[in-house]
Parts: structure tokens; sequence; C-alpha cells
């Protein structure tokens, strides 16, 4: 299968910006955003990103083919509810390749638990759509088998006060060997967080 062109590469990143835009006028409008705001305190709505080297190898996918890195930028909506000791909340984002290999978008359920006063875990489950191979067998590309593929993400991080933090983030994406390929993208990198 051919590599996506360049125009629809920019017509996949829009509807992403897209997406992100209606969720925040959602949450900003329904989610005691404005009211948090003028007291100073933070809202139900917290934005994160960072810089992930793409394909890294010996983790969750075991080898690499494709190069570069990714930019990630993500969307935490609500306070969320209480799940195991910690709170359960949607996430949706992005991750794109700044080399024309595999990008994705997301949305994940992500729970996130508090570790001591200031550390706090970060685990995933969600569906992403990609723009990269399905089929072998392109000497630098990943065959993945499907386009949509699952989720995971992890991450552990450090709140510096209310409002700002800065993680170590890893995301794997697969299909879970529901298809013929299922050659699998690991990222991992450094992200800072902000609550509006």
């Amino acid at each position: 299968m051919p590599a996506a062109s360049g125009d629809q590469r920019g017509r996949c990143v829009r509807g992403v910006l897209a997406s992100v835009v209606l969720l925040v006028g959602v949450a900003a409008g329904g989610g005691g955003c404005g009211e948090a705001m003028a007291q100073g305190l933070p809202s139900s709505l917290e934005v994160r990103g960072g810089v992930l080297a793409h394909d890294v190898p010996d983790l969750w996918a075991g080898f690499s083919l494709e190069g570069g890195f990714d930019i990630n930028a993500e969307l935490l909506l609500g306070r969320g509810m209480p799940f195991l000791g910690g709170i359960l909340r949607p996430a949706v984002g992005a991750t794109i390749n700044t080399e024309g290999y595999t990008s994705h978008a997301y949305i994940d359920a992500r729970w996130e638990i508090g570790i001591g006063r200031s550390f706090f875990l970060g685990l995933g489950l969600g569906a992403a759509i990609h723009d990269g191979e399905l089929d072998c067998c392109l000497p630098d590309r990943k065959a993945l088998g499907a386009r949509v593929l699952f989720h995971i993400p992890v991450e552990l991080g450090f709140k510096l006060d209310d409002r700002n933090s800065i993680s170590l983030y890893f995301e794997h994406t697969s299909n879970a060997n529901l298809a013929d390929y299922n050659e699998g993208l690991d990222r991992i990198g450094l992200r800072y967080g902000y609550k509006f």
C-alpha cells in the first residue's frame, strides 16, 4: 500500500485539530472552567505535550524500522471519576512524526493515581487511527495490519505545583494480533502538562 500523500496527512492533521478545538469548547462550556479560572484555581481542562522518540527498539514492539521524532499533544477532559484509588477521565490527542513516518490520533480512558505528594502514575487504554502502512514489506515502514489500533499509554510524572507538571511518557500502538500483520510501534519521551 502506498504511503499517504502530504495532502492526505494535512487533512488528517486538520481533522484532529478541529476535533480538539471542538472538545475544548465543550469542556470549557460545561466543565466549570470559567468559574475555576475566575477563582484562580485549576479547572477540569489539562493539556499535555512534548517530544517523543519514534519507533524505539527493545520495548514492547521489539524492533525498529521507522525513524525521527514525534510531537505529541493531548487534552485531558473533566475532573474524572474515582476509580481504584485514582481518577478515570477521557483523553484525546495526536502524535505527529516529524519525518513523514507513521502519525496517529487517539482517544483513551486514562486512569491516574497520585504517588506521595508530587508524583503521579497514568495508565490508559483506547483507540488510535494512523496514516502508516498496513501490509509489509517496505524496508523503512512498520506493517501495522489495521487502520485502527489499540493505544496503550503509560506516564510517570512530577507535579511542579497545582498547574504545572513534567513527565516521562510511553505509548504503544498495535492491533493485538487481530490482523495478518502486527509489527506495532513504541514511542517514549518527555512531556509538559498545564492545568487551565
